[in-house]
């Protein structure tokens, strides 16, 4: 619960099987059967034939679905409800099942989180192939910053700035936004080569290619080149560990000129570690696959000072699962 509520005997179990409702989506957006479904309506059999299966095993999820309120199912037929046809639908403009793939691809870590607490480091997980967990986490960031990278873009001052490093940007998705948002901005994708032909993508898709260039690499370990006069560093610091981010946002510093913008946006615990919730557990998520955690907002700022940036302050932006900005510059 958190916040100081009890708990009581319903809210512990329900929160004991929530992994019910969240396979359930998982298994759909598995099988494509929002898609299927489309704008039809249709019969259990040609689900079943449409998915390639059992008719009493398709009913089941069907009707589990539509418990949930992501089916409606009228006359012996099923039909997608409004929310479920504009975001899990692939193709539509709101799609956000490539995310829903990444959380289904993280469940064999979580049901080893007793192994990775126990001994303090990541479990291994069955593979569902690279390539596949490739683009589920690629376009499950894009379907993440899609929902709040204009609002971003457009809460920052950057007049009078010229370049942008985006650093570990995917696909782009900010780094695209901040160059709508200020047409003289030009901006550097640093990521990894895998990564690329989503960005050169994204990039094309918005009409800023020619603004927007790649640099591949490991920013852990080489140069980021530069300068640049601001630093955009987004749900980085998290996949690191202390000692690896204080390094990072050193090598950040030092590829920005001198008055050089840099701002980080993560998601922040507080000054205590136990809170808000999400940041908390996503700690965890974090120890189930490499070295990181979620750090606070003081913890942050430290890193930043200690790295000669000054004016360090947390920008009124509020995100999803407590994600905020905090920001400085380089005197």
């Amino acid at each position: 619960m958190g916040n100081g509520q009890e708990w009581n005997i319903g809210q512990l179990l329900g929160t004991s099987s929530a992994y019910w409702r969240s396979s359930t989506v998982h298994a759909a957006v598995k099988l494509e059967i929002f898609s299927v479904i489309g704008d039809e309506q249709l019969t259990v059999e040609e689900v079943s034939d449409s998915v390639g299966g059992k008719p009493r095993s398709v009913a089941m999820l069907l009707n589990g679905l539509t418990a949930m309120g992501l089916l409606k199912h009228e006359n012996k037929s099923y039909k997608n409800t409004d929310f479920s046809r504009s975001c899990l639908v692939k193709g539509e403009p709101g799609y956000i099942g490539y995310i829903v793939m990444h959380h289904f691809h993280l469940v064999d870590g979580w049901a080893q989180l007793h192994e990775a607490v126990l001994h303090g480091k990541p479990v291994e997980t069955r593979s569902h192939g690279d390539e596949v967990e490739r683009e589920s986490f690629q376009l499950g960031m894009f379907n993440l910053a899609m929902a709040i990278a204009p609002s971003i873009a457009a809460a920052i001052n950057l007049e009078g700035r010229s370049h942008l490093l985006d650093l570990g940007g995917g696909p782009g998705t900010h780094a695209i936004h901040f160059c709508l948002a200020n047409p003289m901005l030009k901006a550097t994708i640093y990521d990894r080569k895998t990564t690329e032909p989503f960005a050169r993508k994204t990039t094309e898709r918005f009409g800023v290619a020619g603004r927007i260039d790649f640099v591949a690499g490991d920013f852990n370990m080489e140069p980021l080149g530069g300068p640049f006069d601001v630093a955009w560093l987004s749900q980085i610091l998290h996949s690191h560990s202390y000692g690896e981010c204080q390094v990072l946002i050193e090598k950040t510093v030092q590829a920005l000129e001198p008055g050089g913008l840099i701002l980080i946006h993560d998601f922040f615990l507080n000054d205590t570690l136990d809170g808000p919730v999400f940041p908390a557990l996503f700690s965890m998520n974090m120890l189930l696959n490499n070295d990181g955690r979620s750090y606070s907002e003081k913890e942050v700022s430290h890193m930043l000072s200690q790295a000669g940036v000054r004016d360090i302050h947390r920008l009124s932006f509020q995100g999803p699962n407590d994600s905020a900005i905090l920001c400085g510059t380089l005197q």
